[in-house]
């Protein structure tokens, strides 16, 4: 059964559970990450930085474990959402406006 939030996503998702790091452009503060889920539009990320809506970030996804050795795809996006998980961190949904590297 789908919701209405997922009939709003324009593409697949592909569950991922791998590292990255989070930096707001031109500053120097790098926040560690997880990648829950990406898709060609956008990504998931679980941390404990709390962006504001819209804000824009610098985002580097590091491959998998076990996955063929590449270098990290580098993404600038555009929070869409966040909010704090059970856990204690705070998931974010972004779009990628841009893919760095």
């Amino acid at each position: 059964m789908t919701n209405a939030r997922d009939d709003r996503r324009s593409a697949r998702r592909i569950p991922l559970g791998c590292d990255a790091l989070i930096q707001a452009p031109h500053q120097n503060t790098r926040y560690e990450a997880r990648c829950l889920e990406i898709s060609t539009g956008g990504l998931t990320l679980e941390s404990s930085y709390v962006p504001q809506l819209a804000e824009v970030l610098d985002v580097l996804v590091r491959q998998p474990d076990g996955g063929v050795d590449r270098p990290p795809l580098h993404v600038r996006v555009e929070v869409k959402r966040c909010h704090r998980t059970e856990s204690g961190q705070y998931q974010l949904g972004a779009q990628i406006v841009q893919v760095l590297k």
